[in-house]
């Protein structure tokens, strides 16, 4: 595998400490959601990589799109990224929700069913994350 990027980002003090690229573009204090008995008021690491998957995700469905004559510069995704108890641990599951606009419900499914196939961040959970992806 050969690595075209690689981010670095120091993270002090966990779900209530703070975040920053080591290129200085990113920082951002992180806080426990008032959910799970923290304070709240900034973002939390379900929030970080429901943005992350999000941008990723559209980048690939861009990608699968355009090979069929789909445009896809106007669609989104909703990503729902719940944090629950499972069992005696933890785990994450995902929801996608996508957007195309201008095209069917059918065609639109089967394409964010194709940038599920095909997103880095899709493949990394994949097995390991409980994931719905629909097209809306």
């Amino acid at each position: 595998m050969e690595k075209v990027y690689t981010a670095s980002v120091t993270v002090i003090g966990g779900r209530d400490g703070h975040a920053k690229s080591s290129d200085g573009i990113f920082e951002t204090d992180l806080r426990k959601p008032k959910e799970m008995g923290g304070q709240g008021g900034a973002p939390n690491p379900e929030q970080l990589f429901a943005t992350a998957w999000g941008s990723c995700y559209l980048g690939a469905l861009q990608s699968v799109a355009d090979p069929e004559g789909v445009d896809a510069s106007n669609a989104s995704v909703n990503v729902h990224v719940s944090f629950n108890k499972n069992g005696n641990g933890f785990a994450l599951s995902a929801d996608l929700d996508v957007h195309i606009p201008d095209i069917s419900i059918e065609e639109a499914q089967a394409l964010a069913d194709k940038a599920h196939a095909v997103c880095p961040y899709s493949k990394a959970t994949k097995g390991n994350v409980e994931t719905r992806v629909t097209a809306v």
